[in-house]
């Protein structure tokens, strides 16, 4: 999906006001609460679903399978930009709907998007509540969420995002997100969000770093050619990749680089090891599941995602067409250093072990 083709001046316009007025889109929501009281009652979105990993662990494709399920609703393309108040830029926006075939989206992998596909938004709400953890050249971890007026603004954006999701999908009563940064927080999400549940995949090493530095340098030239690609990604909370990248600092293990190091597939499967070392140690929460994306692209059942979720089998079975088993490349690691190759398959194998999908 080109950016260039896709978003015309007036689209780019709405989109630089929404980045620019957090504070206005703050106050919109909480006007939006007492607007829409009658819709928003009786919705409580209760046992949210936190898809979440570092990016291309098959996180998009997780979100799309259970989107698919009758009670689970998601942000979607028609949300953008004024993500915060969903239900009133929801009902203006009807009168201009959009529709269209679906296209393949900004990362040239095959995935295909339209307005009515699930996608990652719920960034922006952290942002608008604790935007000095952004200003840096690292985003620190979460040890905590203690801010109570923040923890009720979620809760209560997931009850809207579910009511304006409602106005198609009757079913729909669970809150599920596709938020890669959610990483920084779990446990501590999942502390906060007693009843939530968090499904966490992970990829082989090698394979997922490659995938990584591939997309890290397309952005970093679709960022050099489109300033606005760049200024979307930032303003909805995408630091992954390209000029807005900005690594979670797991224990630390940024320190003495540099994101210059980026261009090097050491720097990934560096970053690799840091995250699922600190995702394995929370994975002894009995509700963060770790899932092997090989596995799951080939899972001949779904029983334990469900189960682990709270869906339907059938639900996520109907769907199953989705998980297409992921490619695998020759990846040339002659520049990585042999301990950190040994580092990550040992890694990789620990994660197997704790894998909510077996072989």
């Amino acid at each position: 999906m080109s950016f260039r083709n896709s978003y015309g001046w007036l689209d780019r316009s709405l989109h630089r006001m929404a980045f620019a007025t957090p504070s206005a889109q703050l106050g919109f929501a909480d006007l939006e609460r007492k607007l829409f009281r009658r819709e928003l009652d009786g919705v409580r979105a209760d046992r949210p679903l936190f898809v979440t990993g570092l990016p291309r662990a098959g996180t998009t494709i997780l979100l799309e399978l259970v989107s698919r399920a009758p009670s689970v609703a998601t942000h979607t393309y028609r949300d953008m930009p004024f993500v915060l108040a969903p239900l009133t830029w929801g009902r203006f926006a009807r009168r201009f709907r959009k529709s269209g075939a679906p296209r393949e989206r900004a990362h040239g992998d095959g995935i295909q998007v339209s307005m009515d596909s699930p996608e990652a938004f719920e960034e922006i709400v952290w942002m608008a509540f604790h935007r000095d953890r952004y200003r840096g050249p690292t985003i620190a971890p979460w040890e905590r969420i203690g801010d109570d007026e923040f923890a009720a603004f979620l809760r209560e954006h997931m009850r809207a995002v579910v009511a304006v999701r409602r106005r198609d999908k009757p079913t729909a009563s669970r809150y599920a997100s596709k938020n890669n940064l959610n990483i920084a927080r779990l446990p501590a999400l999942l502390e906060r969000f007693d009843d939530a549940v968090a499904l966490v995949p992970f990829r082989a090493p090698t394979q997922h770093a490659a995938s990584l530095l591939r997309q890290h340098r397309r952005f970093s030239e679709m960022h050099d050619s489109d300033d606005f690609a760049r200024r979307y990604m930032a303003g909805i909370g995408h630091f992954d990749f390209g000029h807005n990248l900005k690594p979670v600092n797991f224990d630390g293990w940024f320190d003495g680089r540099d994101v210059s190091a980026a261009d090097d597939l050491a720097f990934w499967i560096a970053y690799w090891c840091a995250t699922y070392r600190t995702l394995l140690r929370a994975s002894e929460h009995p509700r963060l599941h770790l899932l092997s994306f090989e596995r799951l692209s080939a899972a001949e059942g779904l029983q334990p995602l469900a189960a682990a979720a709270g869906l339907e089998e059938a639900d996520l079975a109907a769907h199953a067409a989705l998980l297409s088993p992921a490619a695998t490349r020759d990846v040339d690691t002659s520049s990585v250093p042999d301990a950190l190759l040994d580092e990550a398959e040992a890694l990789h194998r620990a994660l197997g072990e704790r894998c909510l999908l077996r072989r």
